[in-house]
């Protein structure tokens, strides 16, 4: 059954770690949707990567999607900059209600929002690291880690190990 999966994002995403990631999941059979701060408008990857926004934060519903895909870059510390924490608490449904969740390098940071990673075991690019401890996670240096429905990686180096999980929880 085809499933679909959020990608909240905004501009300087670490390019591959959007497309890779999606390809991969559109080659499983499911949907991606891209939310962001405005529907229809484009947002742009450090490396000129462009992505259309499907749809807005304000009018995302996160209990309409089986999964949730946080590319890396600088795009989640955009994103968690805003000023009503809307992506902070719609990653909040997915991790609180154990639906599948994926970050990557910087997107990790993301799910600090969510007060939910107590006891987790997670992984991220360096730099993040310290801010998972903090938020309560275990954090490991590994290329993948999956702790029940949260699956993170490090960098793009990981991106083969990131993509066959999130297929893999796609596919349960």
């Amino acid at each position: 059954m085809a499933k679909k999966v959020a990608v909240i994002v905004t501009d300087e995403f670490e390019d591959i770690e959007l497309t890779s990631p999606q390809e991969a999941i559109e080659e499983a059979g499911h949907e991606v949707v891209i939310i962001g701060d405005e529907a229809n408008s484009e947002v742009v990857g450090k490396h000129g990567a462009k992505a259309t926004v499907d749809l807005s934060i304000a009018d995302a519903k996160p209990e309409d999607y089986d999964g949730l895909l946080i590319p890396g870059g600088f795009s989640p510390d955009h994103l968690r900059g805003d000023s009503e924490g809307r992506y902070g608490t719609f990653a909040k449904y997915f991790t609180k209600n154990d639906v599948p969740t994926f970050a990557i390098c910087h997107g990790p940071q993301i799910l600090i929002d969510t007060d939910d990673l107590n006891g987790r075991t997670l992984t991220a690019v360096l730099n993040v690291r310290k801010d998972l401890s903090n938020a309560g996670a275990q954090v490991v240096d590994e290329s993948v880690v999956v702790d029940k429905n949260i699956v993170t990686s490090r960098t793009p180096d990981d991106l083969d190990d990131f993509n066959r999980e999130i297929v893999n929880q796609l596919n349960d």
